[in-house]
């Protein structure tokens, strides 16, 4: 498991890669602009309704009861991305901020970001052949909206089409794990009422602040199938999303190793797949035709075939994976179609890290849940605890809730249906929208869409004194982590605390041990590595790591 803090330091390395390269690049990259003359760009003006409530006409963002804003936009796609540029521009700017005004911060020298640069602008020099004439003419849109503090790392086109790539680069380089999610479908006898049902987390963490600035997109482009997508101000690709025809997609970070040349972002290729795909095939053939830099699961549920599969694409690799016979489909974040039987980071993947043991967990909720419901698929996706109910401590990466998504979502396609959750992560209400009511009512209310009546409700984990200790352990787990590193006091009594805050969360004793072997108290700190090894340890590197710090203690000792 990669410790919280050090996730956060590198999510935001890996997006000052993403960003800082790109610029020296800017003079060869501005003739790969999008034509877009011939496509018509006037869009109103905004209207400010209320201080939560934005309208162009009959498109809108409005802020639901829950916190989350809801954007309907439609249009060509220069107006697409025109009209979600406009009325999200005070969030989109935030979000810039957010991302881009980490940089200096996490590669101060100046000498380090020029080179940086220039390994990006190479990077991704051939990006622009790969991704769709229409949605490059929407990020153009997008970006006519971007703020000035950042022209000097890119023209705003360029900065922002290179930000689509920000899921696949994060879990490109070094695998850095910043997607690690569960999804499943089951329908016929595993349901209530025998239609299908599919649930995923997006366990996505880029820091607490990302998540606050939810989107639920109701999107309507000239072409293609309506859909809605959970999403993030200046993202125009697809994490998790549903069109019109009851096709859904969501994705699951793969092992990857490092590509040399960035292709298709795979937000770009299930944006493709959810606009022009009503069935399974139409999925299929879509991602075929798409190089991508990454290996990903593109979870596929589809309401015309009744069925779900997923498209397990990489760079070199395609597979497409479906159990015959069966009403479920588990993924997590290995493949299992037989194009992968013989991939060995794949094989590697699958004992090392924690995605099988969150399987063999949803195997496990799903055979003992009594025909699921949308509210028994949301408790599935809230739950804190390992295999046989085994307290895994919070925050643990084994679990199914591993208390950092950005969002869970829960999908009905033969209904139309869907349930978004409200933060924090995934605990707050699920919010529920009627598809077949967004794409045809009126437009002009600028009213939340959903359908309050099926909400599910907040998990009253919420309110116990067990999450107040989790967030005062994250908290607290940070500055520990910064004691290490800085050397700095800490009184015992204050880390035996810091342990009562997650009890049965290896990481604690992981990290106290740690700071005791930097302080070169070794009896201390060996009593805590062991104590660590008997909690439910994440991945196997990280059970070498604390048992090679036993033996380089025993051999002090």
């Amino acid at each position: 498991m990669k410790l919280l803090f050090g996730q956060i330091n590198k999510a935001f390395c890996i997006l000052a890669v993403l960003v800082l390269l790109v610029s020296c690049g800017v003079s060869k990259s501005l003739h790969d602009k999008p034509n877009v003359s011939q496509f018509n760009s006037e869009i109103p003006t905004r209207k400010t309704v209320n201080d939560s409530t934005f309208a162009l006409v009959d498109n809108y963002l409005t802020k639901n009861k829950q916190g989350q804003w809801e954007l309907l936009v439609s249009g060509n796609p220069l107006q697409l991305g025109l009209k979600t540029g406009r009325l999200t521009q005070e969030l989109f700017a935030k979000q810039e901020a957010y991302f881009l005004g980490k940089v200096e911060t996490m590669v101060p020298s100046k000498f380090k970001q020029k080179l940086l640069r220039k390994l990006m602008a190479w990077y991704n020099r051939k990006m622009y052949l790969h991704i769709p004439e229409e949605f490059k003419t929407e990020i153009y849109g997008l970006a006519q909206y971007a703020g000035d503090d950042y022209d000097y790392i890119a023209d705003d086109y360029l900065r922002i089409l290179y930000l689509q790539g920000a899921h696949d680069i994060g879990h490109a380089f070094q695998d850095l794990a910043l997607v690690g999610c569960s999804s499943f479908a089951v329908w016929g006898d595993k349901t209530s009422d025998g239609s299908m049902l599919i649930a995923r987390n997006l366990d996505f963490y880029a820091g607490d602040d990302f998540a606050k600035q939810k989107i639920i997109a109701f999107v309507k482009p000239e072409s293609g199938y309506n859909f809605m997508s959970v999403t993030w101000p200046g993202m125009i690709g697809v994490v998790s999303g549903m069109n019109e025809k009851g096709l859904t997609v969501t994705i699951n970070a793969g092992k990857s190793k490092i590509p040399l040349v960035a292709k298709t972002p795979i937000s770009i290729l299930t944006r493709e797949i959810l606009q022009y795909a009503s069935n399974i095939e139409e999925a299929v053939a879509i991602a075929k035709k798409r190089q991508v830099f990454v290996s990903e699961s593109i979870f596929i549920g589809s309401a015309a075939d009744k069925n779900a599969v997923t498209i397990e694409v990489s760079p070199k690799n395609f597979g497409v994976y479906q159990v015959p016979n069966s009403n479920q489909l588990i993924c997590t974040n290995h493949f299992q179609s037989n194009a992968y039987k013989t991939d060995e980071r794949n094989a590697e993947h699958i004992q090392e890290s924690h995605s099988k043991y969150r399987y063999e967990r949803l195997q496990e909720l799903i055979n003992e849940t009594d025909k699921l419901t949308p509210e028994k698929a949301v408790n599935m996706l809230r739950n804190r605890d390992g295999l046989n109910n085994l307290a895994l401590g919070y925050g643990n990466e084994k679990a199914l809730n591993q208390l950092l998504a950005h969002h869970g979502v829960v999908f009905k396609p033969e209904q139309g249906l869907v349930w978004v959750s409200s933060n924090p992560y995934n605990l707050g209400e699920f919010v529920a929208y009627n598809l077949n009511e967004v794409f045809t009512e009126a437009d002009s209310s600028f009213q939340s869409h959903q359908t309050s009546k099926l909400n599910i409700e907040i998990d009253p984990f919420l309110y116990s004194e067990a999450y107040k200790n989790y967030e005062n352990y994250r908290v607290e787990s940070r500055n520990l982590s910064e004691a290490i590193s800085n050397n700095t006091h800490i009184n015992t009594n204050d880390l035996e605390a810091f342990k009562q805050l997650n009890p049965n969360f290896w990481e604690a004793y992981y990290l106290v041990g740690k700071y005791f072997y930097e302080k070169k108290y070794y009896t201390a700190a060996l009593l805590n590595f062991e104590a660590a090894l008997t909690k439910e340890v994440t991945t196997v590197p990280d059970q070498e790591r604390i048992k090679t710090y036993i033996k380089k203690i025993k051999r002090k000792l």
